[in-house]
């Protein structure tokens, strides 16, 4: 919703943006009022098309690391492309950094080698989960768009709105 003001002002509602969309790309869920929702589905979407159209643009470089003993070694990395890095930067910019959670009954050794080399959990999350997920759904489909799903729910009782959930299909 372009115009869609959400009762709040400028910095309100683009926080509580921000914070919505990011919690719809982390959970994959998310129940809100209805005009909420139609406004995060529009963000969300637009996110997730930037991760498509730049997830494959990496850039291998051979990069010299200093070893323990002192030794330089020669080593290929893969590095985000132009398009990809600018997607990035744009997503940085805007979601919420969520960090990853321990699972119930997890070591704390587990959690950190699952963990390990992670350091914004949510956009690998979008580059690695969501764009290859929707990139080849638009493959086989032949059509871009509509990664999100809103359905009513019916009236909140204490104010009566309408009330919707967003979720990624």
């Amino acid at each position: 919703m372009a115009n869609d003001k959400l009762g709040r002002p400028s910095k309100e509602r683009d926080a509580m943006l921000r914070g919505l969309v990011s919690s719809l790309l982390w959970y994959g869920k998310v129940e809100t009022t209805l005009a909420k929702a139609k406004s995060t589905a529009r963000v969300a979407e637009r996110i997730i098309t930037k991760a498509i159209n730049s997830y494959q643009d990496t850039v291998e470089v051979v990069k010299e690391i200093k070893g323990a003993d002192g030794k330089k070694t020669k080593k290929k990395v893969l590095n985000d492309g132009p398009k990809k890095l600018a997607a990035r930067r744009y997503m940085m910019g805007y979601v919420y950094d969520l960090q990853e959670q321990r699972k119930p009954k997890e070591s704390m050794d587990a959690f950190k080698a699952r963990t390990e080399g992670i350091n914004h959990p949510l956009l690998e999350k979008i580059f690695n989960v969501y764009a290859p997920k929707y990139a080849e759904r638009a493959k086989t489909s032949g059509q871009g768009g509509g990664y999100t799903r809103i359905i009513k729910l019916g009236t909140r009782r204490g104010d009566a709105a309408e009330m919707a959930v967003v979720e990624l299909v």
